[in-house]
């Protein structure tokens, strides 16, 4: 008797409610950050930050490349002038003179124009660096066309001056058109570095904007 109701015991114990929804006796914890995730950004915020870099690189990078293109513009426009101001030899009547001939008076006139333009521009983007005197388009729009403007009229001043000098230097060659050639070579190679500045100027103004 003691085994069967020890038996009847066994089986009349409560068995679990297959309706009732089991309890899950760990707790579920918020996520958390880890170390991999600090470490490691999403790869939108990442390209995000390094495009931002590159564009930051970008632009300083023209900004340097500009500055010393105005820089050698000033250097060469600088000579330029020195050379054809002091291209004077012999006599006062029958020496040769610069000034006898426009078209290096012409040269020089537009030399010393060059030299003043690039000195105020490197000054303006060297020392007034922090201080922001025009808007960005407008600053750019600025740099452009006086890049622009300066770069024409210093090769239409060293397109006037060569043939005169190539007339001179088939009859006689001296220190006269020595003089003057070296003149004319300096002032086209602030040309071609103001020819440079405004093409990293044109491209600094495409990329303003408009809006």
């Amino acid at each position: 008797m003691g085994d069967s109701n020890a038996k009847v015991s066994k089986f009349d114990s409560p068995m679990s409610n297959p309706d009732e929804p089991t309890q899950n006796n760990h707790a579920v914890s918020p996520a958390t950050p880890t170390a991999t995730d600090v470490e490691n950004p999403t790869p939108g915020v990442e390209s995000g930050v390094s495009t931002i870099t590159r564009r930051w690189r970008r632009e300083d990078l023209l900004k340097r490349g500009s500055l010393v293109a105005r820089g050698l513009a000033l250097l060469f426009s600088f000579l330029s002038f020195i050379i054809m101001a002091s291209n004077k030899h012999g006599d006062e009547g029958d020496g040769e003179d610069f000034n006898k001939y426009q078209e290096y008076r012409y040269l020089l006139a537009i030399a010393i124009l060059s030299f003043l333009y690039t000195g105020g521009q490197v000054v303006r983007h060297v020392i007034w660096t922090g201080k922001q005197i025009l808007e960005r388009r407008d600053s750019a729009m600025v740099d452009f066309l006086g890049d622009q403007v300066m770069a024409y009229l210093l090769i239409s001043s060293v397109s006037a001056a060569i043939p005169v000098t190539n007339q001179m230097r088939e009859g006689l060659d001296n220190i006269f058109t020595d003089s003057s050639a070296a003149a004319i070579s300096m002032s086209f190679l602030a040309f071609l570095s103001l020819a440079l500045s405004a093409m990293v100027s044109g491209h600094k103004l495409s990329t303003q904007s408009y809006i």
